[in-house]
C-alpha cells in the first residue's frame, strides 16, 4: 500500500502482523502498576472498542501483555510501516489544505529525530503525548484526510471523537488534553486514568501538534542565559553555566550556551539521549569521569572557551564535585522533568540508569524516597555554591516545588517563598512577557530549506524596520531577536520540519505573518503554518513559571488560558488546544495553544490580524491589571495603536498609605 492508501485505511480491516520490540529506539520507562483487577479489565475493554469484534480474541492477550509489561496499552502492532516525518503538504491525501497542514504537524511531532519516545507516541518531557495509542493516530489521520472545510474534528485527550458540521471560519480541530475535574489532578490520577486509556498528558506543544524539536527551547534558553549573565553583570565568555537534562526540551541547553558564548556543563543519566545530542551536534564533548570533567572545565575557563560539555552521570555529583574542587559556577539551573518526578523525569543519585528504571516500576515507594533524598542533596550542594556567589534560578521545571516537597532547604526566610527565583520572575517576565514578547514560530509546509531561508530574510527585514520606530523600552528585545534570526541558519537549528522561532510582540507577529502571506500570494514561498509555544505572554496560567511574576494573588487562577483559547477559536485559528499539565506538572498548570495556516488569501490576512493581536494582548492586559509596570506600558501603547481596544487599567495605591494602617 502507498503512504496515501495507508492514511485513508485508518484502522485496518485485516490486522497487520505483530511488530517486534525495537531495543534501538529510546522507549518510555515502564509505568507503575496502579490499576485494580477490575480497572485492568476496564482498560482492556476501552482499548478493544477501537476494533471489530472479530479481532478481540487476537488482541486481548496482546493488549494484556502490554499493560502488564509497560503499564500502558500502546497497540504497537498498529504502528505504520511508512517512515514518520513531516512530508511536504501536497503529499497528504486531504480534501482540506488546513487539515493537511495538521497532518504534517502531527507526523513532525512523531518523527524519530524529534520525538523522545516515538513508539509510545511521546514527543518530549517523559510523558508529553500526541496520542495514547496507535489506533488513535490511525483514526485521526483518516478523519483529517476525509474532512472538508465545513467540518471540525474534536479531539478528547488523544481520542478523535469525530467530525462535526461547522463552518469555514471555525477551527478545523479543537484539542483538549487532560482536562480533569479539579479534584482528580494529582499525579497518581494521571497514572490511573492514562492507564485506563481515557486521558493523556499533552505537555504544552506535544498534544497540540506544534512541537518543532529543541529549536523552540533553544531560543528561549539563549535569551534566558544572555539575560542571566546581564543580570549578574558578567560577559558569558569564559564563564560557567551548570545545569542538567538532555531530553526533548532540556537538550536545547548546551546549544543555547554555545550561542550565548559561555561554558556549559549539562549532566544527563540516559546514555542513549546523551549520544543522540552528541551526534546531532547539540553538545561538543561527552565526559564520563568527574576528575576529567574538573580538568576540562578548568582548561575552558583559563582559555575563555565557548564550549558545551555533557557529563554522563548524575547532576548532584557535578555540583558536589565542583564545590570540593572550588570551581566557581556563575549561572546554575536545572531542566530535568521534575513535573514527572516518579516516572522518569528525575533520577536518584547512587543508582545506575538501569537500576533506577527497574526500581521505578517494581518498587515505586522506594524510588520516590531515593528521588527525594537526591533532591535534598542537590539543593544542599546548590546552596553551597550560591553562598559563594552563584546565581541559581528555577527553569520552570518544578525543581523548587519538588525540592520543597522533599523537605530540602529551599525556602526563603519568610517560610512562604522559595529561596531562589523562577526565571520568569527575574528574567523572562519583566524583560519579555510583560512587554508582549514571546515564542512566535512558523513551519514551511513545502518542506523546502529554501522556503525557510526566505522566511528568515522576510522576518529579519520586518524586525529591522520595526526596530527603527520602537520605543527605548524594547530596543534590547528587538536587537536580541534580530541577532538570533540572522544566526539561525548558521546554528543549524532545524530538527524535523523546516521551522523557525523568534520572540516577537503583537506588532512583530502580525507584520511578519502578513509579509509571509503576501509572499505566498506572490508565489515566492508555499504555505506557512503559524503557531507558538504555550510558554508565552497569554496562553498559559502556571503559578510557578509563566505567571510566577503575577503578584496580585491571581497567579493560581486559569481564566487567562481559557479566555485565550476561546478567543483564538473565533478569531481565526486553524486549530486550538487547551491542556491540563505542562512543563511544571499535572494539575499545576492550564495552557492553551493554536495553529494557523497562511495560504496567501485575503481571508488569511484578516484572520491573522484579529487573532494574533488578541493572542498577545489578552495576556498583557491581565499582567497590566496585576500592576506589572512593563505590562501597563505595553497595554497603553497597544490601546494607542488600536482604537477598538479598551482595557481596564489599575489604580496604584500609595504604599505609605497602606503602611499607615
Amino acid at each position: 500500500m502507498t503512504f496515501k492508501d495507508q492514511i485513508l485505511e485508518g484502522i485496518p480491516n485485516q490486522l497487520p502482523q505483530p511488530k517486534p520490540f525495537d531495543a534501538n529506539i529510546n522507549h518510555a520507562p515502564k509505568r507503575k502498576s496502579i490499576l485494580s483487577k477490575a480497572e485492568e479489565t476496564l482498560a482492556l475493554k476501552n482499548a478493544l472498542r477501537y476494533f471489530d469484534k472479530k479481532h478481540h480474541a487476537t488482541l486481548l492477550p496482546e493488549f494484556k501483555n502490554e499493560l502488564d509489561t509497560y503499564g500502558r496499552i500502546y497497540m504497537y502492532r498498529l504502528r505504520p510501516d511508512y517512515k514518520m516525518y513531516a512530508r511536504p503538504i501536497n503529499d497528504y491525501p486531504a480534501q482540506s489544505k488546513q487539515a493537511a497542514a495538521i497532518m504534517l504537524m502531527i507526523q513532525n511531532n512523531l518523527d524519530y529525530a524529534v520525538a523522545q519516545h516515538p513508539h509510545e507516541l511521546i514527543t518530549y518531557g517523559g510523558n508529553g503525548a500526541v496520542f495514547s495509542n496507535w489506533a488513535q493516530y490511525r483514526l485521526t489521520m483518516k478523519y483529517l484526510a476525509e474532512m472538508n472545510d465545513e467540518q471540525t474534528l474534536t479531539m478528547y485527550s488523544g481520542h478523535p471523537m469525530g467530525l462535526f458540521p461547522s463552518h469555514k471560519e471555525a477551527p478545523r480541530v479543537v484539542v483538549t488534553n487532560g482536562m480533569m475535574i479539579p479534584n482528580y489532578s494529582k499525579p497518581d490520577d494521571w497514572e490511573k486514568f492514562n492507564a485506563l486509556g481515557v486521558t493523556q498528558y499533552g505537555q504544552m506543544t506535544a498534544g497540540s501538534y506544534m512541537y518543532i524539536g529543541p529549536q523552540g527551547i533553544v531560543h528561549g534558553t539563549t535569551i534566558t542565559v544572555l539575560n542571566g549573565f546581564r543580570k549578574i553583570k558578567k560577559e558569558p565568555k569564559g564563564n560557567l553555566f551548570v545545569t542538567s537534562g538532555l531530553g526533548g526540551m532540556s537538550g536545547a541547553q548546551p546549544k543555547a550556551g554555545n550561542i550565548a558564548g559561555c561554558i556549559t556543563v549539562c549532566a544527563e543519566v540516559n546514555p542513549k539521549i546523551t549520544q543522540v545530542r552528541l551526534d546531532q551536534g547539540w553538545i561538543d564533548e561527552k565526559i564520563t569521569d568527574l576528575n576529567q570533567l574538573v580538568d576540562r572545565v578548568i582548561k575552558a575557563k583559563a582559555e575563555k572557551e565557548t564550549i558545551s560539555i555533557a557529563y554522563l552521570g548524575n547532576i548532584v555529583d557535578v555540583w558536589e564535585t565542583f564545590d570540593k574542587a572550588n570551581i566557581h559556577i556563575d549561572l546554575g539551573s536545572d531542566q530535568t522533568s521534575l513535573h514527572n518526578p516518579w516516572a522518569g523525569g528525575y533520577y536518584p543519585a547512587d543508582l545506575s540508569f538501569k537500576e533506577a528504571n527497574v526500581m521505578m516500576a517494581d518498587n515505586p515507594e522506594l524510588f520516590k524516597e531515593k528521588v527525594q533524598e537526591t533532591l535534598r542533596r542537590h539543593t544542599a550542594a546548590i546552596n553551597k555554591h550560591t553562598a559563594k556567589g552563584t546565581y541559581f534560578f528555577d527553569y520552570g521545571n518544578a525543581f523548587l516545588l519538588e525540592a520543597s516537597r522533599a523537605g530540602a532547604d529551599i525556602m526563603a526566610e519568610n517560610g512562604i517563598d522559595f529561596r531562589y527565583p523562577s526565571y520568569v520572575q527575574d528574567i523572562m517576565g519583566p524583560m519579555c512577557f510583560d512587554y508582549g514578547f514571546g515564542p512566535f514560530r512558523w513551519v514551511c509546509a513545502s518542506g523546502k530549506p529554501e522556503d525557510l531561508a526566505k522566511t528568515d530574510a522576510i522576518a529579519c527585514q520586518v524586525l529591522e524596520d520595526i526596530k527603527k520606530q520602537s520605543p527605548p523600552e524594547i530596543q534590547q528585545q528587538m536587537a536580541d531577536n534580530i541577532q538570533w534570526i540572522k544566526g539561525a541558519q548558521a546554528n543549524k537549528l532545524v530538527v524535523g520540519s523546516q521551522a523557525r522561532i523568534l520572540y516577537a510582540d503583537a506588532e512583530g507577529r502580525m507584520k511578519i505573518a502578513e509579509a509571509f502571506n503576501q509572499a505566498i500570494k506572490n508565489g515566492e514561498i508555499d504555505t506557512v503554518i503559524l503557531g507558538r509555544d504555550h510558554h508565552d505572554v497569554s496562553g498559559t496560567d502556571s503559578p510557578y513559571r509563566e505567571t510566577s511574576n503575577i503578584y496580585d494573588g491571581s497567579r493560581f487562577t486559569a481564566d487567562m488560558a481559557i479566555q485565550n483559547v476561546i478567543g483564538d477559536s473565533f478569531r481565526g485559528a486553524t486549530w486550538v488546544s487547551i491542556h491540563n499539565g505542562g512543563g511544571v506538572g499535572w494539575g499545576e498548570v492550564v495552557n492553551g495553544g493554536f495553529g494557523m495556516v497562511l495560504d496567501g488569501s485575503k481571508e488569511a490576512s484578516k484572520r491573522l490580524k484579529q487573532m494574533l493581536f488578541w493572542d498577545v494582548n489578552n495576556g498583557i492586559s491581565r499582567r497590566s491589571w496585576a500592576r506589572n509596570d512593563e505590562a501597563i506600558f505595553a497595554i497603553k501603547r497597544a490601546m494607542a495603536i488600536e482604537p477598538n481596544l479598551r482595557v481596564t487599567l489599575p489604580n496604584l495605591v500609595d504604599e505609605d498609605l497602606l503602611n499607615s494602617l
